[in-house]
């Protein structure tokens, strides 16, 4: 399997990690830029590990956002037999918004893979839409898929004040307030975590159309993608929800990581 190589000035930062958080593997992007740059220098070393990741007769979850995104201009897998890929989440219906089944869909296509889109919005109505969607529409059986999950791809934004993660753009304002008054910092798969990686207890879980993170982090296989010094708590608490075993990410939230657990969180 491809292994992006870590700069070996990082490597140590890199063991580091692993060693705080119970990880596998990191990799680290070199430096620091804008949440832009940052996006596309974490996701161009995602896209090339998932390159050789992915094998025959798996079956993927995959997430959302804009470190996912950029990961396709480096993703040039061979082409694999038996593969599956179960969006973990609904969509958008805005035609400028990076839409959620995006990247399932072209993951899959470049696998040659067959792809379960999760068809619904993002969020809905009430829950009980939610449960009717779930139940009577059939995407309950896109939970079922993702119980069988060899890999889940994912990523992380921070919800807090002057965060960028894409939920800011389409939560109500008073979703919005009301996650933050609850002590989120976390968007991952649109569920709201705290700084411990506990769900925040809002009314909107009950109408988000996303699989549940605990079936996600039952896969053997979990990869967070996120970078970002100010990002670097909300990485923290989808590292400890998600259990994941390799974390993508960029030099400066990486020594902030390392930072955070000196302070003891």
């Amino acid at each position: 399997m491809w292994i992006e190589p870590t700069p070996g000035e990082l490597a140590g930062l890199a063991a580091e990690l692993c060693g705080l958080y119970g990880m596998s593997e990191v990799l680290i992007a070199p430096g620091e830029g804008t949440p832009e740059e940052t996006a596309a220098d974490v996701g161009a070393v995602l896209g090339r590990y998932l390159s050789g990741a992915i094998q025959d007769g798996m079956v993927i979850g995959a997430g959302w956002g804009r470190t996912l995104a950029a990961a396709l201009a480096t993703f040039r897998p061979q082409r694999r037999r038996n593969v599956e890929v179960v969006s973990l989440l609904g969509g958008l219906l805005a035609p400028d918004t990076l839409n959620p089944i995006d990247f399932s869909w072209q993951i899959a296509t470049a696998l040659g893979a067959e792809c379960s889109l999760f068809l619904a919005p993002l969020i809905v109505d009430s829950p009980e839409t939610k449960d009717r969607l779930l139940d009577a529409c059939g995407l309950g059986a896109l939970t079922e898929m993702a119980q069988r999950l060899d890999l889940a791809v994912v990523s992380c934004g921070d919800v807090g004040p002057g965060g960028s993660s894409f939920s800011r753009q389409f939560l109500l304002p008073d979703d919005l307030d009301g996650l933050l008054a609850a002590g989120a910092i976390c968007d991952t798969l649109c569920q709201f975590l705290d700084a411990e990686g506990r769900t925040i207890d809002h009314p909107i879980r009950h109408r988000v159309m996303s699989v549940d993170l605990d079936i996600v982090a039952s896969a053997p296989h979990v990869i967070l993608a996120s970078g970002g010094r100010a990002r670097a708590p909300a990485i923290r608490a989808a590292i400890l929800r998600t259990r994941c075993r390799t974390l993508v990410t960029d030099e400066a939230a990486a020594r902030e990581l390392v930072a955070l657990s000196a302070a003891g969180g």
